[in-house]
């Protein structure tokens, strides 16, 4: 199966889908849901073979909290597997009912806790199955009940990963807090990054320990001059396998080797989510600016415990070789595992841009954040589309993901991968209006230094912006109406405590935002002092 590594989950339930004789997919994309009985006392959900037209789907997008999740825009070839391992790292997957011909399933989880665990969770991590996005809400229906015969080969799959699952659970029936749980089997791991020659940001330990699981919850600090970890799964099997794959390994060629142990914490308390701590089940944390992201109590426990084990010399990278180009792409949220590419292609096309705007500028301001751009070509006979030619696939990788979508003045921009190789130069006396520009040695490349701070705040588009680089004489009067002038509206502004020359402005939209951002990037404030302009994860 490719799609959504889930990790040890999902290792168990491929593990057992080998030994399950495949059922009937035409009677599970048959089945459809009764309407709910208004006089019982729980609603249920049922699946029957009638009337499967008459579904129409849960368009509901967030109702009241149940153990009943509905999940839409599933990709038509998946496995039940790989829908219950979504949920395995939460708790008890109880029940789940494909909807195949219409690419939604319920799943059904044995508390509404590990439910809502589950769906905050996911709204703050976006949700992959084969490399599609999917969603996860929580249902109308309290409770699901389906017709064995017709839904046979789901719960034969369901009773065989339960019971691969009770076998590998230490603390099958009670929850980790709970637990006196022994070293060998906390949830939590602690981590040290040695020979730490480009940055480790929070973002690329989550995308790197996902693969073994759900990540809850992380705190990164430095203690005796070593970047430290600690990083909670929802499942102590999760953090064991991690720790298993990845204890030795490095993150880079040659460099940021990780050294894993159990912790004896269970339960890690995160109080700020920002860019030294995060809980991702909880969305809605305030940013803390300026705070220790470590609480004293847990660095008291952490100070106690031994240190990490001895690990052998001969390590394989766990990504690619170009470790400044990595280091950019895993700040986004892209580490490249063992055996998965990272793509060569540098050249992006891009399309539906309001031809009327747009300028070669424009883009290497925008596609900027994401990656050093070296040239970009408006096409002479269609206006509304770009050739942008990035510094490496890793960037060209990192630009499509996050700006494909967006909207650009006023339009939806569509960004794919070229065919193309180099964006050529016009030939030597040829003009052609403006529409090619050469930003090789450009001074306004964020990411040629290696190990740059900039690759540590690589973030989606957002309404929220990071701006840096403020001189002591301007205020925040003076910031608003700067921003307000590129025709948006701003709704909140807050200076960072520790630093006048940082601060972060939110505008009413992300569309307003990417705006600002192209229109101020570099702007001079005077006393020799440009604006540096970034997106940002905080809200205000």
């Amino acid at each position: 199966m490719d799609g959504y590594v889930i990790g040890p989950s999902r290792r168990i339930v491929t593990e057992v889908a080998v030994g399950v004789k495949r059922g009937s997919d035409e009677l599970l994309s048959g089945s459809v849901l009764s309407s709910p009985n208004s006089n019982m006392s729980s609603m249920v959900v049922t699946a029957n073979g009638n009337d499967s037209k008459k579904f129409k789907g849960e368009d509901k997008m967030d109702g009241a909290p149940s153990r009943v999740l509905h999940i839409r825009k599933l990709p038509g070839e998946v496995t039940e597997t790989e829908v219950i391992a979504l949920g395995l790292p939460f708790g008890k997957v109880t029940n789940i009912l494909m909807l195949k011909g219409k690419n939604q399933a319920f799943l059904e989880l044995a508390t509404e806790e590990a439910a809502i665990t589950m769906v905050n969770y996911y709204s703050a991590v976006t949700p992959h199955l084969r490399n599609q996005p999917i969603y996860i809400q929580y249902s109308n229906h309290k409770e699901l009940k389906t017709d064995n015969t017709l839904n046979q080969r789901a719960q034969a799959v369901l009773q065989a990963v339960t019971a691969v699952q009770t076998a590998n659970t230490p603390l099958s029936g009670t929850t980790v807090s709970e637990s006196a749980v022994t070293p060998a089997q906390s949830p939590v791991l602690r981590i040290i990054i040695d020979n730490m020659y480009y940055p480790v940001t929070l973002d690329v330990l989550h995308q790197i320990f996902s693969k073994f699981g759900a990540v809850l919850k992380i705190i990164t600090f430095t203690k005796n001059n070593q970047f430290q970890a600690l990083l909670q799964y929802g499942d102590p099997v999760n953090a064991q396998q991690a720790k298993l794959a990845l204890d030795g390994q490095n993150i880079y060629n040659a460099c940021c080797t990780l050294r894993i142990d159990f912790s004896k914490l269970v339960n890690l308390n995160v109080k700020y989510n920002n860019d030294k701590s995060r809980d991702y089940t909880r969305p809605d944390l305030p940013s803390g600016d300026g705070q220790p992201a470590l609480d004293p109590a847990i660095a008291a426990a952490f100070a106690k415990e031994t240190s990490l084990l001895a690990v052998p010399g001969a390590l394989s990278p766990l990504a690619i070789p170009n470790a400044a180009a990595a280091a950019a792409a895993a700040a986004a949220g892209r580490v490249g595992m063992p055996g998965v590419s990272a793509g060569g292609n540098t050249v992006l096309l891009v399309s539906n841009l309001n031809e009327e705007m747009v300028t070669p500028q424009s883009l290497f301001t925008l596609f900027g954040v994401y990656g050093d751009v070296q040239r970009v070509k408006i096409l002479y006979n269609k206006k509304d589309s770009a050739l942008i030619q990035m510094a490496d696939g890793n960037q060209s990788q990192l630009a499509m993901n996050h700006l494909n979508g967006q909207k650009m003045y006023g339009k939806i921009i569509r960004v794919t991968l070229s065919k193309h190789q180099t964006v050529q130069l016009p030939r030597e006396g040829l003009d052609d209006q403006g529409l090619t520009k050469d930003f090789g040695n450009s001074p306004l490349h964020r990411f040629k230094k290696p190990g740059s701070k900039n690759f540590q705040n690589i973030f989606p588009p957002s309404a929220t912006l990071h701006l840096s680089n403020i001189p002591p004489s301007v205020a925040e009067e003076d910031l608003r109406t700067l921003f307000a002038n590129t025709g948006g509206t701003v709704k909140a502004f807050k200076f960072f405590q520790r630093d006048h020359k940082m601060a972060l402005l939110q505008m009413a939209t992300v569309e307003e935002a990417i705006q600002a951002l192209i229109d101020l990037h570099n702007y001079n404030l005077g006393e020799n002092h440009h604006l540096r302009v970034s997106f940002s994860k905080s809200t205000i």
